[in-house]
């Protein structure tokens, strides 16, 4: 396994997304945590989690999640957690879980997760959100953890976008975004979310289709960069005119995060 990716039982794709090598030097390791959410966490998990010293949680998943899937934490437990009020996607559901929606197919899952990927950079809660995460980082102290429901798509974007700002190599930034692929018990993970998306939609949907909707692509990621960079030419001038993360914020993150 990476040497990046801490093993839970009960919480997937717990990662270090520090580390890489940067425009200005290296980002600082031990800091940086992302995760999926840690409602099936077992004491030993949260025992591991308590040991890294958390001091700042966001969590980007909207109230029908934290309400339905409440995280466990380790006791004490004094870190803050941040969220914005609403939901985060176009629905109540998962990206994952609304992407299968009238899908059969591994081909109808992967455009269906694209058109998600398009307009995941705009979503207003989720703006909302990622504008606290970059707050965050750049004016608290301590470890943070970055998470969402599976800590794949919402959670990949967050991190893919601070990757970028402080100027990580662009196949880094992929590489980190894969590496949700193989993260973790990726086949309990899997299953378990088939039978609840076929819960809810119907059982034609196809292995492949849950695999695909469960994991991410490069095409995912090069879809909602895309559409930022069509729509604000660059990373950066997204991050100012949609996030608030202007040139002091961006200099703020830099000393903060990087050695």
């Amino acid at each position: 396994m990476n040497e990046r990716v801490r093993t839970f039982e009960g919480i997937h794709n717990f990662r270090d997304y520090g580390g890489y090598a940067a425009r200005d030097g290296r980002l600082k390791s031990g800091i940086l945590w992302r995760s999926g959410q840690h409602g099936g966490a077992t004491p030993d998990d949260l025992a591991g989690v308590a040991q890294i010293g958390l001091s700042t949680v966001i969590d980007l998943r909207g109230d029908s999640e934290r309400q339905s899937m409440p995280c466990l934490r380790p006791e004490p437990f004094d870190a803050v957690v941040l969220f914005a009020a609403g939901e985060t996607v176009g629905s109540e559901l998962a990206p994952h879980e609304e992407a299968g929606r009238g899908i059969a197919t591994a081909a109808e899952a992967k455009e269906a997760m694209t058109r998600l990927y398009v307009n995941m950079p705009y979503r207003e809660v989720l703006v909302r959100s990622l504008s606290l995460y970059f707050d965050a980082l750049a004016t608290r102290e301590g470890p943070s953890l970055l998470h969402c429901l599976a800590g794949k798509d919402r959670t990949g974007l967050a991190a893919a976008l601070l990757h970028r700002l402080l100027g990580v190599h662009e196949d880094d930034v992929m590489a980190d975004y894969l590496l949700t692929n193989v993260a973790g018990n990726q086949a309990r993970r899997i299953a378990a979310a088939g039978d609840s998306i076929r819960e809810r939609y119907g059982s034609q949907i196809t292995d492949d289709a849950i695999v695909t909707l469960m994991g991410v692509d490069a095409d995912y990621l090069h879809a909602a960069t895309r559409s930022i960079e069509e729509r604000h030419g660059s990373v950066e001038q997204y991050a100012e005119a949609v996030l608030g993360v202007d040139a002091a914020r961006r200099e703020a993150l830099r000393q903060r995060l990087i050695d």
